[in-house]
């Protein structure tokens, strides 16, 4: 009879493997679909799908909020560190050559296939996208295995075969229509950043662990760090298909499973108090600091132009969308190749967030002068970068180091001046973080939250809250994509009159 048990327990393990398998590359295919012949990006699309999706599961009965009975999509939701590795590792490299001012063979070993299989999806593009579930997955079942983790749910059993599926399956998804100069090379290449990814990994896992007594930094803090340096020390490596999978479709993947298990929690949140301050603050938040940078680049920075406003909104708030929109190339190719430099580039700034919120999760509060110091420091900042940016004549080079600089000052300002105004308004800090994190769809805030940094009430209730200010992404990827079809251009009557409205709008959050 046991052996009937567990047998089913298999089956049913697979079958929801499977199932989320399907749900998760048909809906960013679908999406993909939706901007064919557009300049916009299919995360917006992604956002409205995930959410309906998971919506419906609860309400027709087939789960209840958190979608408990479907593991694999919970298990999806979390691997939103091994998604951003890829682009750490390259940020890395592409700071090293600005630094060093130095020239790598531009030859590629691949040349990606030009024939569409689906509409707006080539050939190279599905397999990467495929490969991307299945290191995603892969990869974390086995760092789950291996350092222990165990949160008493069913799934703890199968890890070891979540695993095995997922690595197989990556290693042989090579697209046979792309030209490679050597396979078996550029095969070992995607085992070997599987498996570098998966070390650092579980090396940051450790270090989290060992200093969390001293305080409590998350694991994304550290896993950054090293494959930014990984990064700078590998600078010659010519990117593998691992490497390439995750930075075109591991960020729509991620999101694709947490927008299922935020869309599951709608009805149940709106029914908390508080809900409706924090989600206001979200939505109107995101409007502010989104189109308040635009509007300071754009009037103080002369930086009117997609490739410097892309990478640098997506980089100074470390923002899911535009960070997935950027990297996949969505946006041109010179944002594609900015971006990954200013979403490292605020990792400087990381070190005080997650400092002051560790020590202010800590104490039950934000440490209020801490945390204004870090404002001024990020208005500073700022400032120099928009000077740095007004003079540098549409040169290169110094509109990535203005850039650099506008990443990491805006960070500050919008990360700590967001909670300032939330603390002194009353709210209480896991729900301020919660607020803050969606405003400016903060990925690294959201990893952290999601790991249980301010509690099991936030890391549950975070996939939802995070959602929701999607719903203003219309507004951003309509207007970057308009941008990417007027030569780059943004119109700059609309970006004043939403930071407008995003200023009113935070206001009457605070205030109301």
């Amino acid at each position: 009879m046991e052996f009937i048990t567990e047998h089913f327990h298999s089956v049913h393990i697979l079958n929801q493997y499977w199932l989320t398998f399907l749900m998760v590359i048909s809906m960013v295919l679908i999406s993909r679909t939706f901007v064919a012949g557009t300049r916009y990006s299919p995360i917006l699309i992604i956002v409205v799908f995930g959410l309906i999706m998971g919506f419906i599961l609860v309400n027709t009965g087939l789960a209840t909020p958190g979608l408990p009975e479907f593991p694999i999509i919970n298990l999806g939701s979390r691997v939103t560190i091994t998604a951003l590795m890829a682009s750490f590792f390259v940020g890395g490299q592409e700071i090293r050559k600005l630094i060093s001012n130095r020239k790598i063979d531009p030859k590629d070993i691949v040349v990606p296939s030009s024939q569409e299989i689906f509409l707006g999806t080539k050939a190279t593009q599905f397999m990467f996208l495929i490969r991307a579930f299945f290191i995603l997955i892969g990869i974390e079942s086995l760092k789950r295995m291996l350092v222990g983790h165990n949160d008493g749910t069913a799934i703890d059993h199968f890890y070891p075969l979540l695993g095995y599926l997922g690595l197989v399956a990556s290693i042989i998804l090579i697209d046979h229509r792309a030209k490679i100069t050597n396979k078996a090379v550029y095969i070992r290449k995607g085992i070997f950043e599987t498996a570098m990814i998966l070390l650092l990994l579980i090396v940051s896992w450790h270090i989290a662990q060992i200093v969390k007594p001293v305080i409590a930094l998350p694991e994304i803090f550290f896993a950054m760090f090293l494959s930014v340096s990984l990064g700078i020390v590998m600078v010659q490596w010519k990117l593998g298909p691992t490497t390439r999978a995750l930075l075109f479709a591991g960020i729509p993947v991620v999101l694709s499973a947490n927008f299922m298990v935020g869309g599951s929690r709608i009805a149940e949140s709106f029914q908390l108090e508080g809900m409706t301050a924090v989600l206001s603050f979200g939505f109107f938040g995101q409007l502010l600091w989104m189109f308040g940078g635009l509007a300071i680049l754009i009037l103080f920075g002369l930086a009117n132009n997609i490739r410097n406003l892309a990478p640098g909104m997506a980089g100074s708030l470390s923002h899911s969308g535009l960070t997935g929109a950027c990297t996949a190339g969505d946006l041109g190719p010179e944002a594609a190749v900015r971006a990954p430099i200013m979403i490292n580039i605020p990792f400087i700034g990381h070190i005080f967030v997650f400092s002051i919120l560790a020590a202010s999760a800590t104490a039950g509060k934000l440490l209020l002068p801490y945390a204004m110091a870090i404002v001024a420091i990020g208005l500073l900042l700022t400032f120099l970068a928009l000077r740095f940016l007004r003079y540098s004549r549409s040169r290169d080079s110094q509109e990535i180091k203005g850039l650099m600089l506008f990443s990491l000052g805006w960070q500050l300002v919008a990360v700590f001046g967001g909670l300032l105004l939330l603390s002194l308004s009353g709210m209480s800090l896991g729900d301020a973080v919660m607020a803050n994190s969606s405003a400016i769809s903060h990925f690294g805030l959201f990893a952290a939250i999601q790991e249980g940094m301010f509690g099991s009430q936030a890391a549950g209730l975070i996939a939802f809250v995070f959602a929701m200010p999607f719903l203003v992404h219309p507004l951003v990827f309509g207007i970057f994509g308009k941008t990417a079809e007027n030569n780059g251009v943004m119109p700059v009557r609309i970006v004043y009159f939403l930071a407008l409205l995003g200023l009113s709008g935070v206001i009457y959050a605070i205030v109301v």
